[in-house]
């Protein structure tokens, strides 16, 4: 593992080396080969070195960072090419990968939450550094917030199981803690991090306003962490999880429904994406704290599968930012006569992103679907309007943003959710004319 590590660490001389931006890729590009043919396909710990070592779960979303900080600076290629202060662009991208492998590396819970903190940094310079408008700060502040306010208590925990336990490896972690309040310090920070349904906020602002790379790495990687920690500390929690993780699950389905129906009200490209991102994450969420084996591994595949495919929706609303200088649907429309090799990728991604098959999240949804419901046979009704609004959304981006003129062929079933909601909205707009009409009368009078 450390081999990696001197790797990437040895790269950074090179960011200050002048035309070396697509030499630093393509080594990263080499370490995700490297990394690639490292034997980790069993259960257990393998390549311990100090305080690091790779498992099936570490090995997945290790490969995953890296391939998503190669995509990054593919589709950063603007800021190089605008000589954007590109150095430091690359400088940000080697340490938030340096940080990312750390984390997913690291066999110390402690240094976990030191990393995992630390990760945060990076982000935040690149949505402060190359963001697009002066709600950056803003969007800034609010992930920093919401991140260190649930962050702290964790870090209480952390020392308090140290003091039960003396030591912190997570081979050991096995002795069941019966604190309720321990449980939640422990849990909310990745809940947050997921994030959850009610704590949401900062994830569409920080999406929005950060450059393409930041909505990459937000989306690809910097999600996946809480449920990777969620996957971690759950030997520690699993039996106050039996009696509170109807609450977490309760929330995440409702909360997923209810982000479905902003997604479909949404007209700005990296936001409805942003929005699918926490609908998806709900039913991570939900399908990890159910605790069976189904529920992990759907979890598991659905964390690679979406960071993928996110990440590459918002490479795409990037491209038509800069050729349109617009995130609009209402101008981005019809794309598919002007950019008609793009919309193939459109389409390929989009259909990802509603689980089609023959795509790695339509396995991962199928294992989560079945943990669930069989965990409980309500949440029945939640996924199955959770899984058809999913497919409702990304067939609106799809369909608006590439051929507005058959929208409605191409989506017949959701055309009757939308001339509801108009007949409501006609309605309203009667009521407040008639209301209108009557006060101008009286007044006359």
């Amino acid at each position: 593992m450390l081999k990696i590590l001197f790797m990437l660490l040895f790269m950074i001389p090179l960011c200050f080396l002048k035309n070396l931006y697509w030499m630093v890729q393509n080594l990263l590009f080499l370490v995700s080969f490297i990394f690639i043919f490292m034997n980790f396909y069993s259960n257990n710990w393998g390549s311990i070195s100090y305080f690091m070592g790779c498992d099936i779960l570490s090995y997945g979303l290790i490969l995953l960072s890296v391939w998503v900080c190669v995509l990054m600076l593919m589709a950063s290629e603007g800021i190089y090419r605008k000589k954007n202060y590109w150095n430091f662009f690359l400088l940000i991208v080697l340490f938030s990968l340096i940080f990312l492998y750390l984390t997913f590396s690291t066999m110390n819970l402690f240094l976990f939450y030191l990393f995992f903190e630390s990760s945060l940094i990076p982000t935040l310079f690149l949505i402060m550094g190359w963001g697009y408008q002066p709600e950056r700060l803003q969007a800034g502040v609010y992930l920093l917030f919401y991140t260190l306010f649930a962050s702290l208590p964790l870090l209480v925990g952390v020392f308090y199981i140290y003091s039960e336990m003396m030591q912190l490896e997570f081979m050991m972690l096995s002795k069941d803690i019966f604190s309720v309040m321990l449980y939640l310090s422990l849990i909310f920070a990745f809940l947050v991090k997921m994030p959850m349904f009610l704590v949401h906020l900062w994830l569409p602002k920080a999406h929005v306003e950060a450059p393409v790379s930041g909505s990459m790495i937000l989306a690809g990687v910097l999600l996946k962490l809480g449920g990777y920690g969620i996957l971690r500390v759950m030997p520690l929690i699993q039996e106050v999880n039996n009696t509170f993780s109807w609450y977490w699950v309760s929330i995440s389905l409702v909360g997923g429904v209810l982000v479905s129906f902003i997604c479909l009200r949404q007209t700005d490209l990296k936001s409805l994406i942003a929005y699918s991102s926490v609908a998806h994450m709900s039913i991570v969420l939900s399908g990890a704290l159910t605790m069976t084996s189904w529920g992990m591994s759907g979890a598991y595949v659905l964390m690679i599968a979406h960071g993928l495919c996110s990440s590459g929706l918002f490479c795409l609303a990037n491209i038509s930012y800069e050729r349109m200088g617009s995130r609009s649907l209402f101008i981005n429309k019809g794309m598919l006569n002007f950019m008609p090799s793009m919309a193939l990728w459109w389409f390929l991604l989009s259909s990802c992103n509603m689980a089609a098959p023959p795509s790695l999240n339509l396995l991962g949804e199928i294992s989560l679907l079945n943990s669930i419901v069989s965990w409980s046979w309500i949440s029945m009704f939640m996924l199955a309007l959770l899984s058809f609004f999913s497919a409702a959304y990304t067939l609106y981006l799809y369909s608006y943003s590439q051929r507005w003129l058959v929208m409605f062929w191409s989506l017949f079933f959701y055309s009757g959710i939308k001339s509801s909601m108009f007949i409501v909205n006609i309605t309203l707009i009667s009521f407040k004319f008639i209301n209108f009409k009557k006060s101008c009368l009286y007044v006359m009078n």
